[in-house]
């Protein structure tokens, strides 16, 4: 089956439906377009996001099937919960997002590279001052020690990439953030793809339909008491 490409010059191009993504590779739905802030919104609110390696076309991915966390299903393990309540972090919502999404693209000892090229990272840089993509961030000591960020439309959070420099620094911000968008009434976490680590706090995987389903309803709906501000 082949692929659909899509047209670098049109931001508000349909994407294709993505019960038409390969099963192998898993999810793979279109190649090509453009990054920009029309195009990335409404790829995420079908569930679709881009995952590419330097000196590839854009590569647009709908797995099935999809991680996804619904915040009242979080689950901190007992050693934790005792590092939440030393409290070794400040936390903080988008304090220093540039610093943050560099962060997740430097290369890491188990990575042979990154996917957070610069196209991309200028990209969520411009969702971020639209007020749509956002980051959360441990500090130690003045110095930003663990954070991720993601994409945030209606009652959805679409995680995109977490780090740390301190042991337990990125669990620490997910739980936070967790926390925090169960307070606004967010009612959906998108983790993309299984790993362990995720399922581990509580993550777990639906099917593609029943995820589309989901971010059909919840992107059209409003956060409540909703504050994201540095």
């Amino acid at each position: 089956m082949q692929i659909k490409a899509l047209d670098p010059l049109s931001p508000h191009q349909a994407f294709p439906n993505p019960a038409l993504a390969l099963a192998e590779p898993n999810g793979l739905l279109a190649y090509g377009g453009c990054l920009s802030a029309p195009r990335l919104v409404n790829a995420y609110r079908q569930g679709i996001f881009p995952w590419y390696n330097p000196g590839e076309p854009i590569l647009w991915w709908s797995p099935n099937p999809r991680l996804v966390l619904f915040p009242d299903k979080l689950k901190v393990s007992r050693s934790l919960q005792k590092t939440l309540r030393k409290q070794l972090f400040d936390i903080y919502f988008d304090r220093d997002f540039p610093q943050v999404i560099r962060a997740c693209a430097a290369p890491r000892r188990e990575q042979a590279g990154t996917w957070i090229i610069p196209e991309m990272i200028q990209a969520f840089e411009n969702l971020h001052k639209l007020g749509l993509a956002h980051s959360v961030e441990a500090w130690q000591d003045g110095q930003l020690v663990g954070g991720l960020y993601g994409v945030a439309i209606g009652q959805v959070f679409f995680g995109e990439s977490m780090f740390h420099r301190e042991t337990d620094a990125s669990k620490v911000v997910f739980v936070n953030l967790v926390k925090q968008l169960s307070a606004w009434g967010y009612q959906l976490i998108d983790c993309q793809v299984s790993s362990a680590h995720l399922l581990s706090l509580g993550a777990e995987e639906i099917p593609r339909a029943h995820f589309q389903n989901l971010l059909q309803r919840l992107c059209a709906m409003k956060p409540v008491n909703m504050a994201w501000q540095p």
